[in-house]
């Protein structure tokens, strides 16, 4: 068994991990993941990519994360425990920088835009982010929806690692929706289940 199967559970974040994994570029030199937590979709991409950089300004987390990496995955891991928005990270180096429920802790617009401009061009950027209901069709689509999300819940059982910080998102669907598009020409926005939405973007 793996340190990657060995550590891996199942919640409304780590259900969208196939997503960045069927993203990534191949052959995929070095990936970013912000806001990381306790590394468990890092670990996904090392066994992908060469280099997997994780950041995430709980120190709490970043220490789990550096607890379970795996030294025999293919990639090399580093975690770093940092406001994302202010350690150097070189610009332009990456293939692949993703962000899975973390930007909400973050300025959206800042975010976005660190996140394409540490990309390489033709680099993949994926963000499965929350936002907050505001309109009646908001409404409407949780209520259509809750009743497939209670089953498959019971089904996996979730799980949320010790320590994991929370917040409430602040900006809407619509909200996200226009901000992405604007920053990010041509990226594919999506509404998904569990109240998270993805954004897909190709640098060109």
């Amino acid at each position: 068994m793996t340190r990657t199967e060995e550590h891996a559970y199942w919640n409304h974040n780590t259900q969208y991990h196939r997503l960045v994994l069927d993203a990534m570029p191949d052959p995929c030199d070095a990936a970013l993941d912000v806001g990381c937590g306790e590394g468990l979709l890092a670990r996904r991409l090392a066994t992908r990519a060469r280099r997997v950089t994780g950041v995430d300004r709980s120190a709490e987390m970043i220490e789990q994360a550096r607890e379970r990496a795996d030294p025999r995955a293919p990639g090399a891991t580093e975690f770093v425990a940092a406001d994302f928005l202010r350690h150097p990270f070189p610009e332009g180096a990456y293939d692949l920088v993703c962000s899975v429920a973390a930007i909400h802790h973050m300025d959206f617009t800042s975010a976005v835009t660190r996140m394409a401009a540490l990309l390489r061009p033709g680099g993949t950027l994926v963000i499965v982010g929350l936002a907050r209901n505001r309109t009646p069709q908001d409404w409407a689509f949780d209520l259509a929806v809750l009743p497939a999300v209670v089953v498959i819940n019971r089904l996996h059982g979730k799980t949320d690692p010790a320590g994991m910080p929370m917040a409430a998102p602040e900006m809407s669907w619509g909200e996200v929706r226009g901000e992405a598009r604007r920053l990010l020409p041509g990226a594919r926005f999506r509404r998904h289940l569990y109240w998270r939405y993805s954004v897909r973007w190709r640098k060109p």
